[in-house]
């Protein structure tokens, strides 16, 4: 019963940002950015469909050999998303080689290390899902899911995933220049369980969905550079001259734990430590900086003319 009125709830939901983009143009420009952003890959979608199917169903349309990707979601939701061998191989080829090969590699099953190098891309993707979805009635089934852990095969989902509806995006897509093709199914429930967005006070911004949509995508595409640094180390001129491959540079006062976080020019925002993230080097934020902070702080002095160090003025 709890599940009817559920379902009666979702329908009678209004649609905010009528007319917007929505998830399945949403999962493209998520995905191709994430596969762009991450590796350099280009990845074009052939197709793209969204349909309402059954745990059985999907457990038959899963690819042979799929990369399967367990995916955490709002409330205690979880999703699935499933790469083909061909989608697999081209993203670890990708981040291996920088490039891909000229061949198709041959279909093998994926390991837990292919899993861990792919975690990365999937959840690049999923938070650019909802980032475009952040005003959208999709949001609430689509948003709020990140990777949990790797399936070695699709016989668990049977036991892990509820005995619902699922929406399913299913895609066929091109990958790299010689255009090798793969299917990557995302798999999500058909009841949203994520917050609905609120529908927009302002009527400018309810008559114009598009507008604040792209002005959003365009914003949060801006680059902003921030450097992890372990220590600093000031030479001379002439020590920088003179430098020989595989010599050694001490760093005075480097630690671990005391990462500094700066801009590029020279202005600390917070402190960290360094460590990993499902395989990959993260930092961890220990402290932000505060505004007193800022403006105590003189991230890179300028040596004065006392303190220029001989050799460098020897050297003009």
């Amino acid at each position: 019963m709890t599940d009817v009125i559920r379902r009666k709830i979702d329908r009678a939901r209004p649609t905010q940002a009528e007319g917007a983009p929505g998830a399945d143009r949403g999962w493209r420009l998520a995905l191709a950015r994430a596969a762009r952003d991450a590796m350099g890959l280009d990845l074009e979608f052939r197709s793209l469909t969204i349909s309402r199917q059954s745990l059985a169903e999907i457990l038959e349309q899963a690819p042979d050999l799929a990369l399967i990707a367990l995916l955490d979601g709002p409330r205690g939701g979880l999703g699935v998303i499933m790469l083909a061998p061909t989608v697999t191989a081209s993203f670890i080829e990708k981040q291996t080689l920088g490039r891909l090969g000229s061949q198709t590699p041959p279909p093998r099953r994926a390991s837990r290390i292919d899993a861990a190098m792919v975690a990365g891309v999937i959840d690049r993707a999923l938070v650019g899902l909802d980032e475009t979805l952040a005003e959208e009635a999709d949001f609430s089934w689509a948003g709020g899911f990140r990777y949990a852990s790797y399936l070695e095969d699709v016989r668990p989902l049977g036991l892990l995933l509820e005995e619902d509806a699922y929406r399913v995006l299913s895609a066929e897509v091109a990958l790299g220049v010689d255009g090798r093709t793969g299917q990557v199914l995302l798999v999500l429930p058909a009841i949203g369980r994520g917050e609905a967005p609120a529908v927009p006070q302002n009527p400018v911004e309810a008559e114009a969905p598009h507008f604040t949509a792209a002005l959003s995508a365009q914003v949060m595409q801006a680059d902003c550079r921030l450097d992890a640094v372990i220590g600093r180390l000031t030479l001379s001129l002439k020590q920088v001259m003179t430098l020989q491959v595989g010599e050694t540079l001490a760093l005075p006062r480097a630690a671990l734990d005391a990462v500094s976080l700066e801009t590029i020019e020279g202005q600390r925002v917070a402190r960290a430590r360094l460590g990993q993230h499902r395989g990959m080097r993260a930092l961890k934020l220990n402290e932000a900086m505060t505004t007193r902070d800022e403006a105590s702080f003189s991230p890179r002095p300028a040596p004065t003319g006392d303190a220029q160090p001989t050799e460098l003025r020897a050297a003009g």
